[in-house]
């Protein structure tokens, strides 16, 4: 019965990647429209804790953006970090004359004890004190390319959405363990722009989206879901998808592309995909649920036919074999599609290996997404 049911994951995982796959290839990439003038102002929010080390670097990115300047703010919204990061930001207003810089530091406005979601309050309270129409989110440790701002309100002003997701690759890999990194978060934004596209999945990376403030304030921002700390990307794009179903896009584009590093150790990259795990629960649209769970399953159930190969013999090491090659096939026809567009065709050179880390975190971070109820993160024990 487990054998049956195996193989039944099997054609379920094939169907699911096989539709993320044409689901891609059938997303149209947009571009910025000739003789464009972009007339929509950018409040551009920026969490920041504890990145004294990346914030620069950020800003400078950026305020160097082909736009113009009196149509954009940057809000730093500073998570009661304990080192520079403020004082770098002041440095840049003072001192460099970055006049459409602003600093918000979260404890002028709480009590550090009296939350537990505290990007979700700081994004809150930044868009209080936004000017802009378009509100876009990125992290303190991304690097925007030029024509970010650009590429995004061009999409805005022609098409009106009510929110655009956008591609979050890593860069600047320095082993083997962090490419496996970015050739997986390259196969998830394949899978982001696939699932909007086809509205089987819909999902999204907090450092890069958008959305007009109006539309934040109509479906009361983050009432209702400020109970998790994580889900400030994600469980609002539902909230916003199940007003407007059919206005929710995603920008295909590689030059709109957020960069960011990837994880350098074992415990930083579990955690953060633990991070994410644990809200899995609170989505709204019940099928990202199932799908994550299908998924799950399929995986969990190779090294458990591993494992019954000692009751059944070869008949479970054959749908062993089956099980991994179709998985490799339909990862692959996924994942050469997605580092192809965006020009990282070198990281298939690690596909096997990174093959079986994939196979491993996800059934380690579905399992203690699941039953963890605290982690840490930012050097904060959080739920």
């Amino acid at each position: 019965m487990f054998l049956l049911f195996s193989i039944l994951l099997s054609f379920f995982y094939v169907f699911i990647q096989t539709k993320y796959t044409s689901g891609w290839k059938a997303l149209p990439e947009w571009k910025i429209p000739e003789n464009f003038i972009p007339k929509t102002k950018v409040s551009i929010l920026i969490p920041a804790r504890n990145e004294a080390e990346n914030i620069e670097n950020c800003i400078q990115s950026i305020y160097n953006q082909n736009y113009p300047k009196a149509l954009f703010e940057i809000i730093i919204l500073d998570d009661f970090s304990d080192d520079e990061t403020a004082k770098i930001v002041l440095q840049f207003i003072n001192d460099k004359g970055f006049n459409n810089l602003k600093l918000i530091q979260l404890a002028d406005y709480v009590n550090e004890t009296e939350i537990q979601s505290f990007k979700k309050k700081a994004i809150e309270i930044g868009i209080k004190e936004a000017t802009g129409e378009l509100i876009m989110a990125t992290d303190a440790d991304c690097i925007a390319q030029p024509n970010w701002l650009r590429l995004t309100t061009s999409l805005y002003e022609i098409k009106q959405p009510k929110f655009i997701a956008a591609p979050v690759n890593f860069h600047q890999e320095k082993n083997d363990f962090e490419r496996f990194q970015s050739l997986d978060f390259i196969g998830m934004m394949g899978i982001t722009g696939a699932g909007i596209q086809t509205k089987i999945m819909r999902m999204c990376n907090g450092a890069n989206l958008a959305y007009p403030k109006t539309i934040f304030n109509e479906v009361n921002g983050f009432k209702g879901i400020e109970n998790l700390a994580s889900g400030d990307d994600m469980m609002l794009l539902h909230k916003i998808a199940k007003k407007y179903p059919n206005d929710i896009y995603y920008l295909k584009n590689a030059a709109a592309t957020i960069f960011t590093t990837a994880k350098p150790t074992i415990r930083s990259f579990l955690n953060q995909r633990i991070r994410w795990s644990t809200k899995s629960n609170g989505y709204d649209e019940r099928q990202v649920t199932f799908i994550l769970a299908g998924v799950w399953l399929f995986c969990l159930s190779i090294p458990l036919n591993i494992l019954l190969s000692i009751f059944f013999g070869w008949q479970s090491l054959l749908v062993v074999f089956l099980q991994l090659l179709l998985k490799n096939i339909v990862d692959y026809q996924l994942l050469k599609t997605t580092t192809s567009y965006f020009n990282r065709s070198d990281l298939m050179k690690t596909f096997l290996k990174s093959s079986f880390y994939h196979l491993a975190y996800i059934i380690v971070v579905g399992f203690l997404g699941g039953v963890l109820k605290e982690y840490e993160w930012k050097g904060r024990k959080v739920k």
